[in-house]
C-alpha cells in the first residue's frame, strides 16, 4: 500500500495507554511501512476543558448542552475553513468582475455556496451558515455599489435579503425534513 507523504490520521478511542500507542505505532511503521512524524503526533483528550481537534475542515470539541449539565460532541466548520470560504466569496465578488451580469454572478455564488454547504452539512453548521449568509449579502451589496459611477441603491419597498432572493441568491439554511441545503 502506498500513501502520499502528507497523510493525516485520527484515531478515536475512549481510553489511550502505552500499549495502544505502541500497537498503533508498530502497525503503521512496520506493517504499513509509514514513517510517523513525532513532532506533529499528539494525543488530544477532548474531555478536557478547552480541548479541540481540527481535522479536514471541521473542529471537534465537547460543549455544554443547553438542556442541563450534559456535554455533547460539537462538530462545526473550523475557523480556517470559514476564512477560506470567505476568501473565495470575496474573489467571486471582486471589483474586477464588475462587467459580469448580476444573474451570472449570483449563479457563481450559488454554485460555490452549494458545494461548501454540501461538504459542511455534517454536525452543527448553523452559526457558520448565518455568518456566510451575512458575508455574501454584504459583499454583494458592496459589489453592486462599485459597479458604476452612480452608487447602487436597493429598492425602498423591500429589504436587501428579499431583493437578493428575488435576483436568485440562495441563502444557506439548515437542512429540513426535505434535506434541502438552501432556502
Amino acid at each position: 500500500m502506498r500513501l502520499p507523504g502528507a497523510t493525516h490520521l485520527v484515531i478515536l478511542a475512549r481510553w489511550q495507554g502505552e500499549k495502544l500507542a505502541g500497537f498503533v505505532e508498530s502497525k503503521l511503521e512496520q506493517w504499513m511501512g509509514l514513517a510517523l512524524n513525532r513532532e506533529k503526533t499528539r494525543v488530544v483528550d477532548l474531555r478536557q476543558a478547552g480541548a479541540s481537534l481540527d481535522f479536514l475542515g471541521y473542529t471537534f470539541r465537547y460543549d455544554r448542552s443547553w438542556y442541563g449539565a450534559r456535554r455533547y460532541l460539537n462538530v462545526i466548520p473550523s475557523k480556517k475553513a470559514l476564512l477560506k470560504e470567505r476568501e473565495a466569496l470575496r474573489l467571486i465578488t471582486a471589483h474586477r468582475f464588475c462587467y459580469k451580469p448580476i444573474p451570472d454572478l449570483i449563479q457563481d455564488l450559488n454554485r460555490n455556496l452549494q458545494g461548501w454547504a454540501a461538504y459542511f452539512s455534517f454536525g452543527y453548521p448553523g452559526k457558520a451558515y448565518r455568518n456566510l449568509n451575512y458575508y455574501v449579502q454584504q459583499r454583494l451589496r458592496l459589489h453592486l455599489r462599485h459597479r458604476s459611477q452612480r452608487p447602487y441603491r436597493a429598492p425602498r419597498d423591500r429589504s436587501l435579503y428579499a431583493y437578493f432572493r428575488q435576483l436568485g441568491l440562495r441563502y444557506l439554511a439548515l437542512p429540513r425534513r426535505s434535506g434541502r441545503l438552501f432556502t
